[in-house]
């Protein structure tokens, strides 16, 4: 990498000394609620995700790995230095190369999630920095820490890879995208109205397109869910229309070209604002073909069982998916106790891997490929026993329970709509991370809830309480005892004859004489 003109420099040099041939960080404050917003346009699990690609000539990869985490961590201001080998895993078959190179060796590969990260300003500061603009021109005008976290979901993320720089693939690019995922509530903040528009969910708007951008659009979904219950008004009118299928749902798209020079014509800033024009229900999006529900159950501090909810909601179409679970090695689980149950009868996985956790050096990592037949619900569960940590290794609020990092589900759903190529390659923002090979399906990439388990716990008041009793015994026993071994006792007698001796030294002051 030796051009730095829009390419991050501190990137660059990442990327060309620790041989990274893709690496794919996000930084997620929140959970995508799949079930009530719909299919994520690229969704992340709560917390830190980072998953790495090194090449082929990369010797020690764990050390390459361990030092990408701690210098990602410096630029991004995130607790990255956390990731170690008790978090990290190799996947088989969930993480495959997004750009160029159909490497399948696995052991080049690393993936890591800290559940627990919270993303805040510190985050989004060194991330807007990448841009070549930053956030003084352009779209990054809107991205103010104060709204942007004022949000119900937020998610930052950062994608390298190798791509090829013209169609006949002769010479090879990286390409650095940077995506923000942000959900705001504007039913809430807009007094029960679904009205927005960008200056009451940003409190700017735009006013000028980056000097370096080559593209720089707005895409507002203006696809109706009932044309007839539903009528929408955007205002100022657009200049274009885009219609596309994305992720098997036709949409259409209103266009606003901030390179056009009639954009600016009429006013100095772009404010794009959304009414509809019949007051709405409260109706929830349609429910997306493939999601999944994660939860744990038990009672006790001593075994549990970790339940996994696949819904296969396509009305005649079956589809494999591929299911990561990564579980911490404190978690101790039962393989023997693994059960998948679809319409009542058992599901047997096509393939399965399991690599069992050591104690604190690694932790368990599950991978299989499940089939989901039509308009089904596939229950996964699997039985744990809690392990009794040392009083060391308990974080500053125990009872707040530990975190189970989400699970990844990868799967290529079937589309009801086909997509074309065309579709795809008409404008920027609809060149997926995944492309389609055949337009008959798309590929997903879910995650469910993070799990929050309680482990046993010790009464870590009880050593506060055993110093100030025993400093107590200490002081009061150990203490007189001590004063009465160590005292010596003297007798005083009475003194006699105080005035007489008194009357004496008055007189032997008057003649000058030294008192007795």
């Amino acid at each position: 990498v030796s051009h730095y003109r829009l390419f991050p420099k501190a990137l660059g040099r990442l990327v060309a000394a620790l041989g990274v041939r893709e690496l794919h960080l996000a930084l997620t404050q929140g959970f995508w609620r799949t079930r009530t917003w719909g299919q994520p346009p690229l969704q992340a699990p709560a917390g830190a995700e980072l998953w790495v690609w090194f090449q082929p000539t990369v010797t020690d990869v764990d050390k390459a790995w361990k030092e990408l985490s701690n210098i990602l961590s410096g630029i991004f201001c995130a607790s990255l230095n956390f990731i170690d080998s008790t978090n990290t895993v190799i996947p088989t078959a969930s993480f495959k190369p997004l750009g160029l190179g159909n490497g399948t060796d696995h052991h080049l590969l690393r993936y890591a999630v800290l559940p627990r990260e919270v993303v805040c300003t510190e985050n989004l500061t060194p991330w807007k920095k990448l841009l070549p603009c930053g956030s003084k021109a352009g779209l990054a005008v809107l991205l103010r820490a104060e709204r942007l976290f004022h949000s119900s979901y937020h998610s930052q993320a950062v994608h390298i890879r190798p791509i090829c720089r013209d169609a006949s693939c002769l010479s090879v690019s990286w390409e650095l995208r940077q995506t923000l995922t942000v959900v705001f509530d504007s039913f809430a903040s807009g007094q029960g109205k679904k009205d927005w528009s960008l200056f009451r969910m940003f409190s700017r708007t735009l006013t000028d397109a980056c000097p370096l951008a080559s593209q720089s659009k707005v895409y507002i979904d203006i696809s109706p869910k009932n044309k007839e219950k539903e009528l929408l008004e955007v205002t100022p009118p657009p200049v274009s229309l885009y219609e596309a299928v994305v992720q098997g749902e036709k949409r259409t798209y209103a266009v606003y070209d901030l390179l056009s020079p009639s954009l600016f014509n009429t006013s100095r800033s772009l404010n794009v604002q959304l009414k509809w024009t019949r007051p709405q229900d409260t109706s929830e999006l349609p429910t997306p073909v493939l999601h999944a529900h994660r939860y744990v159950s038990g009672y006790g501090l001593q075994t549990g069982e970790i339940s996994t909810l696949v819904y296969n909601t396509h009305p005649y179409r079956a589809f494999p998916v591929i299911l990561l679970e990564t579980v911490p090695w404190y978690l101790r689980l039962y393989v023997h106790t693994l059960t998948i149950i679809t319409k009542g009868k058992e599901n047997k996985p096509s393939y399965i891997h399991y690599q069992p956790a050591q104690d604190r050096r690694r932790p368990h990592l599950l991978e299989m490929l499940i089939q989901l037949p039509a308009n089904s619900i596939t229950k996964i569960t699997i039985q744990f026993e809690r392990a009794l940590l040392k009083w060391t290794e308990y974080p500053p609020d125990p009872n707040h329970g530990f975190y189970v990092g989400s699970s990844v589900l990868s799967a290529l759903v079937p589309s009801i709509i086909a997509m074309k190529e065309v579709d795809m390659e008409q404008s920027p923002l609809f060149t997926s991370l995944f492309p389609s090979s055949d337009g008959s399906s798309y590929f997903v990439r879910l995650y469910t809830e993070p799990l929050l388990v309680n482990l046993p716990t010790p009464d870590f008041s009880m050593p506060y309480n055993v110093i100030c009793l025993t400093c107590t015994v200490v002081a009061v026993c150990y203490g007189s005892f001590y004063n009465l071994l160590t005292r010596t006792f003297h007798v005083e007698e009475p003194s006699r004859g105080r005035l007489a001796k008194h009357l004496a030294n008055i007189i032997r002051k008057l003649r000058g004489v030294p008192p007795l």
